[in-house]
């Protein structure tokens, strides 16, 4: 076990510079509340603080608490992101000597602990994986609070790969059963769980994620005024927001430019669609003569491996993910270009499903079949029902840490702040199957 927990201490030091990055900043940015759907960035550095005191230090450890009277404070679920503003959160200095203090105790605690411990919080590690997939979640959400602040030069850039166009458009999807989600993944949360056995029919699913130049041309059909495309719920937002358009897209003149973090540029037409609500990426997969792929779909389509019978953790396979097979972990501030990664593929063909972009699915979030919370309802479970839509695959601003085939991301389907994208499905005809 001591190769395990030498990886688990170089995890939690990476994650926490990564949060550390990001708040490296002005104390005036942190506090400051830059839209009323995401916390003041020094909020999350102090909440991944508390949320590891409580889980490692408390729950795994058994250790008194280091600051109780600030639990409501970091509670997500007693205050909405719109008020904490509101909240006597502590300040960015204050913030930092917490959070220090709770990370030398809990690497204490990880020198001490038995990984072989059956208890299920101490296992394989389940516990430091918890916590370190929590804080570059909150990482990623920091750097969707830093392009909503438009502050340039705070959040770094970086070199990618070039694309690649040969291919073909759709790849195909046999009809049969596989095996969704997992029971061996040890750091898997409780929404991936339990594997089970779902039968599909044939279909065809984008070998790509959708690109800008594809969805300009959308927006150029008119598809943002043609009621034929959209849902009644998603007409009825896109007419009372007056959304015309990808968040952060303007038009000057007769070309598409973005703001990226604080710097105008023109859009690049090569890279996946960002930033486009699930009504959206509806709408566009309605226009195109498609639809959205279903959660089981996009899981088939990214790890399903047929020839051996079994799910891959990735769809490449094994290998965790590296550049030259995936644009994770903040590489650069933007989406690869189209077909960057063909090393990347799945056993069916598909590109680019883990990386650049969250992608929406048409699924409403649900617990699988034996579905059991743990370590907690408030991770999964009270977000079931009509309420939420699928993501899949990570962006470029999600971690390795806390990508894999089977993880499941969601939110609401107007939230347009997150890094999201989208591919198209559809049914395969009679002559296709």
């Amino acid at each position: 076990m001591t190769d395990l927990k030498e990886r688990i201490a170089a995890q939690l030091t990476a994650v926490r510079d990564r949060s550390l990055g990001y708040t490296a900043a002005e104390d005036d940015l942190l506090v400051r509340q830059h839209s009323p759907l995401m916390s003041p960035l020094v909020w999350d550095l102090a909440h991944v603080g508390n949320y590891e005191e409580l889980w490692v230090l408390r729950a795994a450890a058994g250790i008194s608490p280091l600051r109780p009277e600030i639990d409501d404070i970091y509670d997500a679920f007693k205050t909405p992101r719109r008020d904490r503003p509101t909240l006597p959160f502590l300040r960015p200095a204050e913030a930092r000597d917490y959070i220090g203090g709770v990370r030398g105790r809990v690497l204490d605690v990880l020198d001490a602990v038995d990984l072989a411990d059956p208890d299920p919080l101490r296992r394989d590690g389940f516990v430091f994986g918890l916590v370190i997939q929590h804080e570059h979640q909150h990482d990623e959400t920091m750097l969707a609070t830093l392009q909503l602040a438009g502050r340039p030069g705070v959040v770094r850039d970086g070199d990618l790969p070039p694309g690649l166009s040969a291919g073909p458009e759709e790849v195909y999807v046999p009809a049969g059963e596989f095996l969704m989600g997992t029971d061996s993944l040890p750091w898997a949360y409780d929404n991936e769980r339990p594997a089970h056995r779902v039968d599909l029919p044939a279909y065809w699913i984008d070998r790509l994620p959708v690109g800008n130049a594809a969805y300009a041309a959308f927006i150029e059909d008119g598809g943002y005024h043609d009621a034929r495309w959209w849902t009644p719920e998603g007409w009825r937002w896109r007419q009372e927001n007056g959304v015309f358009a990808p968040l952060f897209w303007t038009r000057d003149g007769g070309a598409w430019w973005r703001t990226r973090f604080g710097r105008p540029e023109p859009v690049p037409m090569d890279e996946p669609v960002q930033h486009v609500c699930w009504y959206e990426a509806d709408a566009y997969a309605r226009w195109a003569g498609k639809r959205l792929p279903s959660e089981a779909e996009w899981e088939k389509a990214c790890g399903w491996d047929a020839a051996a019978g079994r799910a891959r953790p990735y769809p490449w396979g094994e290998q965790d993910p590296t550049p030259e097979l995936a644009n994770l972990g903040h590489r650069a501030a933007r989406p690869a270009p189209l077909g960057a990664y063909p090393g990347g593929a799945s056993p069916y063909g598909a590109e680019q499903m883990v990386g650049d972009v969250w992608e929406w699915t048409a699924t409403w979030f649900d617990g699988y079949p034996g579905f059991r919370a743990f370590p907690y309802r408030e991770y999964s479970e009270v977000f079931f029902g009509k309420e939420y839509r699928v993501l899949r695959g990570g962006s470029w601003a999600a971690d390795p840490a806390a990508v894999r085939t089977t993880f499941r991301n969601w939110d609401y389907p107007i939230r347009r702040q997150i890094f999201t994208g989208f591919r198209c499905a559809r049914t395969a005809t009679p002559e296709e199957r």
